[in-house]
């Protein structure tokens, strides 16, 4: 996933690698001119001239180094921000596209808070890893390796100290790896939990005001942060006593080397020169590779998270996605609609909520759907624009199964209005041309005119161009449900289904809507699915639901006369009404 990610960019990583390698070299060159400069300091033979004039000269060499160091240091950068920004804006674009293929079952599969975090927090993560990756993580064994055996040629008789010192260190870093690796296993896990609680805070912000229940999502939303925070805090904790660990084992091989140093010049003063330019080096060399294992361990235990969020995102876009669409030429589909003996059942439900369902519906026809709460009229619906598919029987469109039928085909054929009118941030325009997307000034006039939703829209000075807030919010219940039904029709499909879209009209509004429908949309096949049978009392047929099964069709005179269930309904509405 990210491997191939990063190989559309070879250019960048062969500069981030070659200027680390830069790096690198003019950190392990650094300490052999030391020495010398040491040496010759110490070089009882030489004039002070002479000493000034070499001095000099390393002097220049150590600034060269430098340079060279700072080059690659900057270049190093540069490249690995550009790799990593690049490498996650790239896997946020292919996520987000999985994610668009996704059907509701798989949605529901990972749920909407969780994906969320993973194409935000997660790949942020994996951005980070990228920045470490080349500018440390591949750093650190080349720092490692050749510090060790510089060090070793340097002072041949104290490689025992760098070996003590490189197992202390790599224990004490084994030990915290292991306190820290299952507090950072629960960070993306809390992480979706807050996001989670915070999602449906802030969307039902009315109904816990309106409950007065501010103290209990506080409570909520508090028990998971504390969780973070304690884990936080105890990785917080584990470094607090790591660095002064590393700190004090690598200051004892110090001392050590230099005690041993000063007790060999002491007895053969003849060898102070070498030694001491020696011992000089030696120590940048253990701090060198004191250095790579802090930055290794340190560095390992945060890539830890983003080798988990690699995961996380590796699973988005290894998912199979649960349906598929035929990829043949559009066709040209008729309006009327079948169902073959379906039987529906939710992922994870024991019962199905559809049973057995058989019916056929004509090309132009009204056909309203009702039934009692939870009878599954609004499943029902959701398997003619294919939103599920049946888990056993057929669901046919103009004759052709959905399953062999392109995508393209069904959103051209079938549209669908449901009961929530979801908006988009943006403009009226904007959200209609969902509908259809090159639709015209005047295709929206006759759309918003059969949907009456042409009432409010002239009244706003910028019509179309009118602003739309998060989730409609600048809109009424009412108006947003108007906007929703003109989207549904601005592409006059070959069949229109409304899942209770009228449910927050007026009666009169309701009225017009239902006169504009028999008016324009004649050769629309309009499923309508119900709770008030006064919306679809005038359809050409009616299906009746009960408990997932079809108990009755015909007109609502017929229903009357030989529907137990629909006479009950009937009844019971009339008598409210009454």
């Amino acid at each position: 996933m990210v491997g191939k990610a990063i190989a559309k960019h070879k250019g960048l990583v062969t500069v981030a690698v070659l200027m680390m390698l830069l790096q690198v070299g003019a950190a392990l060159w650094q300490p052999s001119y030391m020495k010398e400069i040491l040496s010759v300091m110490a070089d009882l033979s030489l004039s002070t001239t002479k000493k000034i004039d070499k001095i000099s000269g390393y002097g220049l060499g150590l600034i060269a180094i430098a340079v060279m160091g700072l080059i690659g240091s900057v270049l190093n950068t540069l490249a690995a921000a550009k790799l990593a920004q690049t490498v996650s804006a790239d896997l946020r674009e292919q996520t987000f596209r999985k994610i668009q293929t996704f059907s509701y079952e798989d949605i529901e599969k990972f749920k909407s808070e969780n994906l969320v975090v993973r194409m935000t927090n997660d790949i942020n993560q994996i951005q980070m890893l990228l920045m470490m990756v080349f500018q440390v993580l591949i750093r650190v064994p080349l720092l490692f390796v050749g510090a060790f055996i510089l060090s070793i040629m340097t002072m041949p008789r104290l490689w025992w100290i760098i070996v003590v010192m490189v197992v202390l260190i790599v224990a004490v870093t084994g030990v915290s790896m292991g306190r820290m690796g299952p507090h950072f296993a629960a960070f993306q896990r809390l992480i979706d939990k807050i996001n989670g609680i915070a999602k449906d805070n802030l969307r039902g912000a009315r109904v816990v005001k309106s409950f007065v229940q501010e103290d209990s999502q506080a409570a909520k939303f508090d028990a998971a942060s504390d969780e973070l925070n304690g884990h936080n805090l105890a990785v917080g904790y584990t470094f607090a006593a790591m660095i002064p660990a590393f700190t004090v084992i690598s200051q004892l091989a110090i001392f050590l080397a230099i005690w041993l140093v000063s007790t060999v010049v002491t007895q053969s003063p003849s060898v102070a020169q070498d030694q001491l330019g020696g011992i000089m080096s030696f120590i940048q060399y253990m701090m060198q590779i004191m250095f790579a294992i802090i930055m290794g361990g340190m560095m390992s235990m945060f890539a830890s998270r983003g080798f988990v969020s690699m995961g996380r995102i590796a699973e988005v876009l290894n998912t199979p996605v649960t349906m598929t669409y035929d990829t043949e030429a559009v066709e040209d589909l008729a309006g009327t609609v079948e169902f073959d003996h379906v039987t529906f059942a939710y992922p994870n439900d024991a019962q199905p909520t559809l049973k057995d369902i058989s019916f056929k519906l004509t090309a132009g026809s009204m056909v309203g759907v009702v039934g009692a709460t939870g009878a599954g009229k609004s499943t029902l619906a959701q398997l003619i624009p294919r939103l599920f598919d049946p888990t056993e029987g057929t669901v046919r469109v103009g004759g052709q199964d959905l399953r062999h039928v392109s995508q393209a085909t069904l959103h051209n054929t079938i549209s669908i209005v449901l009961q929530k009118a979801i908006l988009f941030s943006g403009t009226i325009a904007g959200n209609l041309r969902q509908g259809k997307a090159d639709a015209t000034t005047q295709e929206m006039d006759r759309a918003a005119k059969i949907a009456q939703a042409a009432e409010f829209i002239e009244r706003l000075p910028e019509r179309y161009d009118a602003p739309v807030e998060e989730r409609g919010n600048n809109f009424s219940g009412g108006q947003k449900q108007r906007m929703s039904i003109t989207r549904g029709v601005i592409k006059q499909p070959k069949v229109l289904i409304l899942d209770d879209s009228t449910s927050a009209l007026d009666a009169r509004s309701e009225k017009l809507v239902q006169e504009a429908f028999d008016r324009e949309l004649q050769g629309t096949t309009t499923i309508i699915i119900a709770q008030k049978i006064s919306s679809v009392v005038h359809a050409d047929t009616i299906l009746v639901l009960d408990e997932g099964r079809l108990v009755a069709q015909g007109t609502h005179h017929e229903l009357v006369a030989s529907s137990d269930v629909y006479r009950k309904i009937y009844e019971t509405q009339k008598a409210k009404e009454a």
